[in-house]
């Protein structure tokens, strides 16, 4: 591009070629087409830091994913995120892998916990319907966002035999908890066995078999976006509970 003395230069050896030029107007003109070039580059840029930030929850969430997607026989210790920074850490629906051992999570600094109630159904049964209780047993007022629903991981004898995955329900449930206070979500799991590679692929295979009759235990997780006072994000925590008994005939 032609600096403001190139472009005085060449219409001034144009001039007498060319009466009536203003010079004056053409370079105020050639000003505000370069400001105007400018504005647009840093209001791009202004969308682009703005999308990072939407994207962001959303990215974590893959990241996570990423991260453990390659399987591991060991259990991970995993600690919940109180300090207002982010971690890199598996999300709920990833902290427990098949085959792998039940993951050691910390637990919430801020004292929810999850708790995991499932009837006794058919071991050949498509799906198990059960419920997920999110308990305040600590002594603040919590607030922030969950998924709506929580990840669900079958075991035995702390073992991963299946855990939530898929596609995830793009809604959000609004936690608002006064200590001793609680919440309810609706969950469900399927009584089969999943091996290492289903957790490279985006979701498990659809003909997994399925477990024997006998005793199982069931445990949830959720990630929570907790609120500060001020309505900013203070924490995203990590929020579990001790495993369950569940009957299979």
């Amino acid at each position: 591009m032609s600096t403001e003395s190139e472009l005085k230069r060449l219409l001034d050896s144009d001039a007498s070629a060319q009466p009536g030029i203003d010079l004056a107007l053409v370079i105020r003109r050639s000003r505000r087409r370069r400001f105007g070039a400018q504005v647009a580059v840093g209001g791009a840029t202004t969308l682009a830091v703005a999308g990072i930030g939407v994207a962001s929850v959303a990215g974590l969430r893959s990241l996570g994913s990423q991260s453990m997607s390659a399987g591991s026989a060991a259990a991970p210790t995993i600690a919940s995120d109180s300090s207002g920074e982010s971690q890199k850490r598996a999300p709920a629906e990833k902290i427990n892998l098949c085959g792998a051992q039940l993951a050691e999570v910390a637990a919430n600094p801020a004292g929810l916990v999850m708790t995991a109630d499932f009837p006794a159904a058919p071991a050949s049964a498509s799906s198990v319907s059960g419920t997920v209780t999110l308990t305040n047993t600590g002594s603040e007022r919590i607030v922030g966002t969950t998924a709506a629903t929580p990840a669900i991981t079958l075991s035995k004898d702390g073992v991963t035999l299946w855990h939530s995955n898929g596609p995830m329900i793009a809604m959000a449930a609004i936690v608002d908890l006064a200590p001793g206070a609680s919440m309810t979500y609706q969950a469900s799991f399927t009584p089969v066995i999943c091996g290492a590679e289903d957790d490279l692929g985006d979701s498990f295979r659809s003909d997994l078999p399925h477990v024997a009759a006998g005793e199982y235990q069931v445990s949830a997780a959720i990630d929570l976006s907790r609120q500060a006072s001020d309505g900013s994000l203070a924490s995203n925590d990590l929020v579990t509970g001790p495993p369950t008994a569940v009957h299979l005939d």
